[in-house]
C-alpha cells in the first residue's frame, strides 16, 4: 500500500523500493509481485518486469491483467510470438477486457497480420465503444491496409472523442499526405489547423532566450528524435554526425524519445557530446530541460511521425528551431524557423508556400549511407529474362487504390512485363492480387516477398529492372537503396512535398527520363524504358558512380554545407534579423 501511495504522489523510485520490499517480505503473495512488476514496467525495466509478471502468474495462473501486461512488455522487447500467446490468454480469461484486445491487436499489427489485428481492434470497440485509443489504432491498421478513406474516418472519430490528443492529430496529417484526393492547399491548411489548436495556446508562455549572442562561438546543436536506432533516419544521419562531431565549432546534444536501444543507437551515441533519454519527460519538462541546457539550435527529426515532440518545439525552448528529414512536409508551427531542403526537391518558389518554415537550401536534402556489406550490382535481369521486371519496396501503406490503378495502366501497356512487390505482409499479398485482378492483371505477372533482412532486401534488386514509385507519398529510403543497387525509379512528381522525394533524387542523378509530369507521361516513360533495355543496362552499370559523384555520396561536403547554414541561422538571430530563406553557395 505504501508503494501504491508513493506512486500516486509522483514518487516512482520510492514506490518501486517499497513494492520491492513487499515482494521480498511476502514471496508467496501474487499481488506484491504484480505491483512490483507494474512499477518496473512503468520505469521501462522490462527484463525485471517480465520476471515479476512470470512470478505473479506462477502464484496466480488466472490473472488476466498479468498476462496482458506481460504481453505488452514482451512486445516492447521485440518478442512478438511470446507476446501474442500472452495477450491471447488474457482475452480468454477476460473476454470483456478491451485493453487485452487492443494489446493483442498491436502485437498482430507488428507481425504484419493486419486483418487479424483489425478484428482485435473491433473487438476492443465492441466492449468499449467510446475508446479513442482503439479508434486511433484501428485507423493506423486501415492505413497500413491501404484503406485511406476509412483510416481518415477513424482518425476523425478519435479526435472527436479526444480533441486534444496531439499524436492522433499528427497521425491524421500523416494519413492525409497519403491521400491522392487531398489537394496541396487542403493539406497545408490541415497542418496550420494543428498549430492553431496546439501551438497558439502556448505562445503566451514564450519567453526571451538568454543564450550568449556571440556569432562565431561554439554552438550547442540539439537533435530531437525517436528514431536514433535501427530506423531509416539513421542511414541518413550517421555519416553526417560522424563529420559534425569532428568539428570544434559545434557541440552535439541528443534528446532521444524512445526506449529501444540497439547497435545503431550505440554507434550514434559516440557522435554526441551529451545524450539524453527523454521518453518519460512531458513536453513541458523536455522544453524546460532544453532551455536549461542552453541549446542554440534545436533540430526536429520527426515532423508528424511517431514519437515526435512537436509540442516541445511549440514552447520555443531554443532561439533557432529547424525541421528536417523525418517528414516530407511542414510541421505547421510558427515556432519552427527553418526546413532543410534542396532545389532538386523544392525548386525556389514552387513549394515554399506549403511551409510555415523558411527553406534552408543545401546541395542535397540529405546524404545516404549504403550498407557496408551491400551486394555488387549485377547485370540487368531483362537481358536474360527477355522482359522487364518492375518492382517496388515501398511501405505497404503507400499502396493505395490510385497507385495500383496507375501501375496497372503501365502493366497493361507492357503485356510482357512483370511486377515484384517487396516487404508485403502475407495477408496483404492476397488482397493485392485481388486488386490487380480487378484491373486486369493476371496473378502470374505478380511476385511478392515478405519483409526480409537488409542484405536479402538489397539482393532482391537483382531481380528488378526499374522501380515504380508510389503516389502521392513518394519513396525516400527505398529510392536511395534502389539507386545504390543500380535500379532507377520511375516516379510521378506531384504538387506536394511528399510526392517529390524520388523525383529529387532522379534529378540529382541526372536521370530526368524517369520523372513523369502526369499519368500519361508515367505510362509513356515506362513504355520507353521497356523498349530500351540496352540503355537501361548502361545506366545500371554506372549507377554507383553517378551516386558517388553527387553530394549524397560525399558526407564531408554535405556536413560543411550544413554547418555553414546553421552558422548563418545563428548569426541572423544574434543580429536580430528576421527568419528568411538561406541559400549559400555549394
Amino acid at each position: 500500500m505504501l508503494g501504491l501511495a508513493l506512486q500516486a504522489l509522483g514518487q516512482p523510485d520510492n514506490s518501486l523500493q517499497a513494492t520491492r520490499q513487499a515482494a521480498q517480505l511476502m514471496p508467496s503473495d501474487w499481488e506484491a509481485h504484480f505491483n512490483l512488476a507494474c512499477g518496473l514496467h512503468r520505469q521501462e525495466r522490462l527484463v525485471e518486469a517480465v520476471d515479476s509478471y512470470v512470478r505473479t502468474l506462477e502464484l496466480k495462473p488466472d490473472h488476466a491483467d498479468a498476462y496482458n501486461n506481460l504481453g505488452n512488455a514482451l512486445k516492447l522487447m521485440g518478442h512478438l510470438e511470446e507476446a501474442e500467446v500472452c495477450c491471447r490468454q488474457a482475452t480468454v480469461l477476460r473476454p470483456e477486457m478491451a485493453n487485452a484486445h487492443i494489446n493483442l491487436g498491436n502485437v498482430l499489427q507488428a507481425q504484419g497480420k493486419l486483418q487479424q489485428a483489425e478484428a482485435c481492434y473491433l473487438d476492443a470497440l465492441r466492449h468499449r465503444p467510446d475508446w479513442a485509443e482503439a479508434y486511433n489504432n484501428l485507423a493506423i491498421n486501415l492505413q497500413d491496409q491501404g484503406r485511406v478513406d476509412e483510416a481518415q474516418a477513424c482518425f476523425r472519430k478519435t479526435l472527436a472523442l479526444q480533441p486534444d490528443w496531439a499524436a492522433a492529430h499528427s497521425n491524421l496529417l500523416y494519413c492525409l499526405s497519403h491521400d491522392v484526393t487531398v489537394e496541396a492547399q487542403q493539406l497545408f491548411a490541415a497542418h496550420q489547423d494543428f498549430a492553431v489548436r496546439f501551438e497558439t495556446p502556448l505562445r503566451a508562455g514564450w519567453s526571451p532566450h538568454d543564450n550568449l549572442k556571440a556569432p562565431d562561438r561554439q554552438l550547442r546543436i540539439g537533435f530531437v528524435s525517436g528514431d536514433l536506432c535501427d530506423h531509416a533516419v539513421a542511414a541518413f544521419l550517421e555519416p553526417l554526425l560522424q563529420q559534425l562531431s569532428q568539428t570544434g565549432s559545434l557541440s552535439l546534444h541528443a534528446y532521444y524519445n524512445h526506449i529501444v536501444e540497439d547497435a545503431m543507437t550505440q554507434r550514434l551515441r559516440r557522435s554526441f557530446a551529451q545524450w539524453h533519454a527523454v521518453p518519460r519527460l512531458s513536453d513541458a519538462e523536455l522544453a524546460d530541460k532544453i532551455r536549461a541546457d542552453q541549446i542554440d539550435i534545436l533540430i526536429d527529426l520527426s515532423g508528424h511521425t511517431a514519437r515526435n515532440r512537436l509540442l516541445t518545439f511549440a514552447r520555443k525552448p531554443a532561439p533557432v528551431q529547424v525541421s528536417w528529414i523525418g517528414y516530407p512536409g511542414t510541421t505547421g508551427l510558427q515556432s519552427m524557423d527553418y526546413y532543410l531542403c534542396d532545389r532538386y526537391w523544392m525548386p525556389q518558389g514552387e513549394l515554399d508556400w506549403q511551409f510555415t518554415e523558411k527553406p534552408a537550401y543545401l546541395p542535397a536534402a540529405a546524404i545516404f549511407q549504403p550498407a557496408a556489406q551491400s551486394p555488387a550490382i549485377q547485370a540487368l535481369p531483362a537481358l536474360t529474362n527477355g522482359y522487364i521486371t518492375f518492382g517496388s519496396f515501398n511501405r505497404p501503406n503507400k499502396l493505395n487504390a490510385s497507385v495500383l490503378a496507375l501501375w496497372s495502366m503501365l502493366l497493361r501497356s507492357t503485356p510482357e512485363a512483370r511486377l515484384l512487390l517487396g516487404g508485403i505482409p502475407p495477408d496483404r499479398q492476397e488482397t493485392l492480387r485481388q486488386s490487380f485482378a480487378q484491373e486486369g492483371i493476371a496473378p502470374n505477372r505478380l511476385a511478392f516477398s515478405a519483409r526480409v533482412d537488409l542484405l536479402d532486401y538489397l539482393a532482391l534488386h537483382h531481380q528488378v529492372d526499374i522501380c515504380l514509385d508510389t503516389y502521392p507519398y513518394s519513396g525516400g529510403t527505398t529510392t536511395n537503396h534502389a539507386a545504390w543497387m543500380g535500379v532507377p525509379t520511375l516516379t510521378l512528381a506531384g504538387e506536394t512535398p511528399a510526392s517529390r522525394s524520388a523525383a529529387a533524387e532522379m534529378n540529382q542523378l541526372n536521370l530526368q527520363g524517369f520523372i513523369a509530369a502526369g499519368i500519361e507521361d508515367f505510362v509513356s516513360k515506362g513504355q520507353y524504358w521497356h523498349g530500351h533495355v540496352q540503355e537501361l543496362a548502361l545506366i545500371r552499370r554506372g549507377m554507383r558512380e553517378r551516386f558517388e559523384a553527387t553530394v549524397r555520396g560525399r558526407p564531408e561536403l554535405f556536413a560543411a554545407s550544413l554547418e555553414a547554414s546553421l552558422r548563418t541561422m545563428w548569426q541572423r538571430w544574434c543580429a536580430g534579423q528576421p527568419v528568411a530563406p538561406i541559400d549559400l553557395p555549394a
